[in-house]
């Protein structure tokens, strides 16, 4: 094992689709995993059909799907006809984790829940990711990354007012879900006897990272409301025209917001009264922002954010994705991997890699994401099952 791949040796069953699962295994094959992704036959997931260049979504390679299946091996396989069925039975018997997101019951149907997989495998770790888990009143009903947006109240806390919410504007349920499924299967890999039931609930995953918003709820019985891009915390603290760009100002402490006052040429405020505080100031917060916007529409968001950042107080301009990942901040921490051959017009893929590294590497998969069933005949040939056989599978629409 090196020290970038932690997961070295681990095989993991992808039965996922779409968004929320393949992100939780892309993570797993980032860290060294082998990932086998067992897709139906004929269409495979959905997320290869999904994307803005049609040529490739028709190729099956849709840029929703390459986004989080670098580092897999893809299998096509029927789990609805008994032979498929038991195919995955005997795959199970040599994986360490089998991750799926169907409704719940679907695997039930087929005869392949967890009971009847860790019959098989007895160390298996089954992650089932749902979106609002296995059981409750809403265990059944259909969910994607919208709807657990809407009814976890992300997006009545998000926009400017009450009656206009907005949706976080990428898949951050999804995505949250993802992380929480990788972060609960690489724990259920170290413990002392493997072998264990994970039960993702999407809505319940979103909950837990909302707790600053929750707490004064839970706590003090204070509703959270949309405050758009103001800092609920602090004042001045929010997004800010400037001559040449928008920027993102902090001062969560009292030095901060003097330190900003003074740069900004408000040195005057400090002796008032209705900005003494940080409640004083959370109070006047209205008439204080119009103080500052006036200073900082003076000069561009890039020039303040420097000046700013090397006096102490948090800023940063509003960037676009292109902009972002053409910064050389993101460059120097080597986030984007590239994969020859893969796109229909010749150009290299690049794609993402994961938010962290080890000892100084950012995690990496060496292959790219992979054709519908490019994997399955040497999969399969490990199970013993030889060309004949395979072909008759194939025939069969097993495969």
């Amino acid at each position: 094992m090196t020290s970038d791949k932690p997961l070295q040796g681990v095989r993991v069953l992808d039965l996922t689709n779409m968004l929320s699962g393949p992100l939780a295994c892309h993570q797993l094959a980032s860290m060294g995993a082998e990932v086998i992704k067992i897709e139906p036959v004929g269409r495979g997931d959905l997320a290869r059909q999904l994307g803005e260049v049609p040529a490739q979504n028709a190729q099956g390679m849709g840029a929703s799907f390459l986004a989080q299946n670098a580092g897999k091996q893809s299998v096509s396989l029927n789990l609805k006809d008994p032979r498929g069925a038991d195919i995955l039975r005997r795959l199970v018997r040599g994986a360490d984790v089998l991750a799926e997101n169907f409704r719940p019951g679907v695997m039930a149907r087929l005869g392949l829940d967890y009971p009847a997989l860790k019959s098989e495998n007895p160390s298996v770790i089954y992650c089932a990711i749902s979106g609002f888990g296995q059981d409750g009143p809403w265990r059944d009903r259909p969910a994607y990354d919208h709807i657990i947006q809407g009814v976890a109240g992300v997006m009545s806390v998000t926009g400017e007012g009450p009656d206009r919410p907005l949706r976080v504007g990428y898949p951050v349920a999804d995505s949250i879900g993802g992380l929480t499924a990788a972060m609960a299967i690489c724990a259920a890999l170290n413990a002392p006897e493997r072998g264990c039931f994970l039960d993702v609930s999407m809505l319940n995953a979103v909950l837990s990272t909302m707790g600053w918003a929750a707490s004064n709820y839970l706590i003090a019985g204070v509703e959270p409301v949309p405050v758009g891009n103001r800092n609920v915390t602090s004042a001045p603290s929010g997004t800010y025209q400037c001559r040449a760009g928008l920027i993102n100002i902090t001062t969560n402490k009292q030095e901060q917001w003097e330190i900003l006052a003074r740069h900004l040429g408000l040195e005057r405020l400090l002796e008032r009264p209705e900005y003494a505080t940080g409640e004083a100031r959370k109070t006047n917060r209205e008439a204080l922002e119009v103080l500052v916007s006036e200073r900082l529409v003076t000069r561009d968001a890039v020039i303040w954010a420097e000046e700013l950042c090397a006096l102490g107080v948090p800023a940063g301009e509003v960037l676009t994705i292109p902009q972002v990942l053409a910064h050389p901040q993101f460059a120097t921490r080597d986030q984007v991997a590239e994969y020859p051959g893969v796109l229909a017009d010749g150009a290299p893929l690049r794609v993402l890699r994961p938010g962290f590294m080890v000892d100084g590497r950012t995690p990496d998969t060496r292959t790219a994401p992979p054709r519908l069933g490019q994997d399955t005949d040497a999969v399969l040939g490990e199970l013993g099952l030889d060309s004949a056989a395979l072909e008759a599978l194939r025939r069969d629409g097993v495969i």
